[in-house]
C-alpha cells in the first residue's frame, strides 16, 4: 500500500483537489480564494475614451424597503458595484470595497446593486460582517451603467464622466484607487 501511495501521491493529489472543485460547499472559497489572488488594482479609463453619464434617473431600493433615487448622487463621486451573493468574482471583491468604504464613505457615493433578492443579501452581509449599501435594482439602469458581467465596477467623476468601467474582479482598496478617488474628490 505505501509504495502505491508512494508512486502515485500526486495524482492523488490531483483528483482530490477535483473532488473538492466538484462539491458546492468546497468549490466557492476555493475559487473566491483564486479570485483574490489574481485580483489587481482597477484600470482608469483614458480621458478622450471616458463617456459621461447624463441621465442618473434611476430608482433603487434599500435593503429597508425605502426607495432611492441615483440622481441624489448628481454632481459626486460615486462607485456602482454590480454584484451577485452566488458570484465567486463578486465575493471575492467585497473586503476590498469593504475597506475602501471605511476609509471614503460620507466623502463618495457608493452602490452595491444586486437583483437578489433581499432576504440572500441581508443574509450574505450579515455572515461576512459587512456594512456596504446595498440596493435592490428594480428598474434597468442607465444606459452607460448596463453591463450583462458581474461584476462590473463604475467609477464616477463630480461630472459623470464615467472614470473606470471594470468588469471583473480587481482589488478596490490600492494605493492607485485611493490616489484617484482623492484626485477626483479635489475636482
Amino acid at each position: 500500500m505505501k509504495a502505491f501511495l508512494r508512486k502515485h501521491w500526486s495524482n492523488i493529489l490531483f483528483f482530490g483537489f477535483l473532488a473538492l472543485l466538484i462539491i458546492p460547499q468546497t468549490r466557492m472559497p476555493i475559487q473566491v480564494f483564486v479570485q483574490r489572488l489574481i485580483a489587481f488594482s482597477p484600470s482608469e479609463a483614458d480621458k478622450e475614451d471616458r463617456k459621461t453619464l447624463n441621465d442618473y434617473n434611476w430608482e433603487l431600493q434599500n435593503l429597508k424597503g425605502e426607495k432611492v433615487n441615483f440622481a441624489t448622487s448628481e454632481g459626486k463621486v460615486s462607485v456602482v458595484n454590480f454584484w451577485a451573493t452566488w458570484c465567486p468574482p463578486c465575493v471575492a471583491e467585497m473586503p476590498s470595497f469593504q475597506n475602501l468604504y471605511n476609509k471614503y464613505q460620507g466623502k463618495v457615493d457608493f452602490y452595491f446593486v444586486t437583483s437578489e433578492k433581499g432576504k440572500n443579501v441581508q443574509r450574505f452581509i450579515k455572515k461576512h460582517e459587512y456594512n456596504l449599501p446595498m440596493y435592490l435594482q428594480k428598474y434597468e439602469a442607465p444606459m452607460l451603467l448596463k453591463s450583462n458581467v458581474l461584476p462590473t465596477t463604475y467609477l464616477l467623476s463630480k461630472k459623470g464622466e464615467i472614470v473606470i468601467n471594470e468588469e471583473g474582479v480587481a482589488n478596490w482598496n490600492s494605493d492607485k484607487m485611493h490616489a484617484l478617488l482623492d484626485a477626483l474628490l479635489r475636482e
